[in-house]
């Protein structure tokens, strides 16, 4: 499902952006920008939802046990009050659906940017190999690598797969090839004979693992000389790998931290997705009564995410696309935070507030209550 939408839906978005406007950076901007208005319906959904379930949860927690307790023999009449509840704040799991349904075009979107032309696209094949003796006795099982569409001009692009036709398993001493071939089954160097610049093109193939164990020749052939388990890895070119846009040096650059040198491009990016998730985190608790175990999460996760995304091998143009997802996210966050909320989930919310304001004057200042106290810490002694 990934593969279809980002075949028909994805890029020929990007196409009719990169026709208007040529720049694979804008393009990544105005798609995602696109994809996230089309999903703008789902994703308000579910932040309304989750909006309501912070107001509606400690209500709704006191009258399910209320009403467990006081109907504990009587199943029917339990369930019957509970579907009252839940008619009269709605379900926990509401917000699930929308994101639900919105999940495989992200995937898609975050996949298709991953790809060509943004990146440079690695088909990779594991090889087992078998003593000459045993491989008499293995059934050939017919091999093929998802589809990738490669970019060989700016508007000209195919599917392509790597295939092995007798499977992934090969007897020592035997040559087998590696096909890389278009969904019609015509064979990836004759496609790009059709091109003028169809040479910068060709696949770069190499052992990734188990050197020792197989060679692979520039067209693909395969010897096997040991038995064990190897990789092959034939990687083909990103169009746009190189390109750049604003301060990123190119949308296909991978790491932070690279051969000894820091790509300040990358660290920004990453700096900017975690700035804006904080800002996101933040949005979502506007208009709330104060939750300091809440707040504490809030800061903690974006620390949390940013630095694992500093070495997660992530291509520049997946990062620009996060961030500016991230603006988006906060943009509709706000938006929806100034929404009028239900009369009841109305009064609920004022009577938390009036209810903080009040404990906040009855406590002394410098004294930590065990509210506010973290999970893993242990309580005041007094």
């Amino acid at each position: 499902m990934i593969g279809y939408i980002s075949d028909n839906l994805l890029i020929p978005i990007l196409d009719f952006f990169y026709g208007l406007v040529p720049s694979y950076g804008l393009a990544i901007v105005a798609l995602t920008i696109v994809i996230r208005l089309a999903l703008f319906p789902l994703s308000a959904g579910s932040i309304r939802s989750a909006r309501r379930m912070k107001i509606a949860q400690p209500v709704m927690q006191k009258r399910q046990a209320e009403i467990k307790s006081r109907y504990s023999n009587n199943p029917q009449k339990q369930q019957e009050e509970l579907g009252k509840l839940m008619s009269e704040f709605g379900s926990p799991l509401a917000g699930c659906l929308p994101l639900l349904v919105q999940m495989p075009i992200l995937f898609a979107l975050f996949a298709t940017l991953r790809g060509s032309p943004f990146a440079d696209v690695p088909y990779l094949v594991n090889l087992k190999i078998l003593p000459s003796d045993q491989i008499a006795a293995v059934e050939p099982k017919p091999f093929k690598t998802a589809k990738h569409s490669i970019f060989i001009t700016e508007k000209d692009h195919f599917p392509v797969i790597a295939s092995l036709p007798g499977g992934t398993k090969i007897g020592t001493g035997d040559t087998v090839n590696i096909n890389l071939q278009t969904l019609s089954g015509e064979s990836y160097s004759k496609a790009l004979t059709k091109y003028e610049n169809g040479k910068k093109f060709q696949a770069n193939w190499r052992v990734t693992k188990g050197e020792g164990l197989v060679k692979v020749n520039s067209d693909g052939t395969v010897n096997a000389i040991s038995p064990g388990d190897a990789t092959i890895e034939a990687k083909i070119p990103g169009l746009a790998a190189k390109s750049g846009f604003l301060f990123i040096k190119a949308l296909g650059q991978v790491g932070f931290y690279v051969n000894g040198s820091i790509n300040w491009d990358i660290a920004i990016l990453v700096g900017g997705f975690g700035l804006t998730l904080l800002l996101s985190q933040t949005l979502s608790g506007q208009g709330m009564p104060a939750n300091p175990q809440q707040s504490t999460a809030n800061k903690i996760t974006p620390i949390m995410i940013t630095g694992m995304f500093l070495f997660f091998p992530l291509p520049a143009g997946v990062l620009l696309y996060m961030v500016i997802a991230n603006i988006f996210q906060a943009l509709q966050t706000f938006l929806l935070s100034k929404e009028a909320l239900p009369d009841n989930l109305q009064k609920i919310l004022d009577e938390q507030i009036a209810q903080q304001g009040k404990t906040s004057l009855a406590t002394p200042q410098g004294v930590i209550q065990d509210t506010d106290r973290l999970p893993f810490e242990p309580k005041s002694k007094k």
